[in-house]
């Protein structure tokens, strides 16, 4: 990957308006973070969990929005390439499939992590200018925020590479759907059921959670989405490399 390819590809999201699908996503992840907390009877700035009901709502909103935006992120930044035989052009200046391919990752793994930090940004700060009493749990929020990127770019990378090898863009967009179905219920689904998928891992990085009517800070499970990270950056690799065979 070059500085070119990269500078290259952020002068086609200009054109693709990614920054407002990005900018959605902090929208819809902080407004229903700050929402689900805010509409429980028990929020109150003076109650000790506070900072545990809006990490919760964090927790929730996060694999509400995050999957389908991602798709589609995904979809437009590739789907250039095939309207405009984008692939073959490339080739023919000397930049195989899989190496754009990891271009295009690497420009809209920017969007995806910006927005996801935004988004938690905006729900810490929501709670410091109402004025919850109780200290923030920085460590905590931290690592959730860390872990929810993670995971983001793991779906992410797989949407890159769906769209590359497929080009009816309706696929990648419906196992987004898909994708947001099972990262909203997975926190229902048995721990080795939430392991089969990337966007079970959403559940596993939880950071807090409604346990009764009270919110409670959660241990995530970070060794899960630390082996998500490794296996899935392995695959991307691997799989991008067939790509650079790719000579039709």
């Amino acid at each position: 990957m070059s500085a070119r390819l990269l500078r290259l590809e952020f002068s086609k999201m200009r054109r693709l308006r990614m920054g407002l699908s990005a900018a959605a996503l902090v929208c819809a992840v902080s407004g229903l973070s700050i929402m689900s907390a805010v509409s429980s009877p028990e929020f109150s700035p003076a109650a000790p969990e506070a900072w545990a009901g809006l990490l919760a709502g964090l927790s929730l909103a996060v694999p509400v929005g995050s999957p389908l935006t991602i798709a589609v992120l995904a979809s437009r930044q590739v789907d250039i390439e095939h309207r405009a035989n984008g692939w073959l052009l490339a080739r023919t200046a000397g930049v195989t499939t899989g190496r754009l391919c990891r271009t295009k990752f690497a420009a809209t793994a920017i969007w995806v992590a910006g927005a996801t930090v935004l988004s938690s940004l905006l729900v810490a700060g929501f709670g410091l200018a109402v004025g919850i009493t109780a200290l923030l749990p920085v460590a905590a929020w931290a690592l959730y925020t860390l872990l929810a990127v993670t995971v983001s770019l793991v779906v992410l990378a797989l949407h890159v590479v769906l769209a590359t090898v497929v080009d009816n863009q309706l696929v990648t967009l419906g196992i987004g759907v898909v994708g947001t179905l099972i990262a909203v219920f997975a926190s229902g689904f048995p721990p080795l059921l939430a392991h089969l998928s990337p966007w079970g891992y959403y559940s596993l990085a939880t950071g807090a959670a409604f346990v009764g009517d009270a919110p409670e800070l959660l241990t995530p499970a970070f060794p899960s989405v630390a082996a998500l990270a490794v296996v899935g950056s392995l695959l991307f690799v691997l799989t991008t490399g067939l790509l650079d065979l790719k000579e039709d």
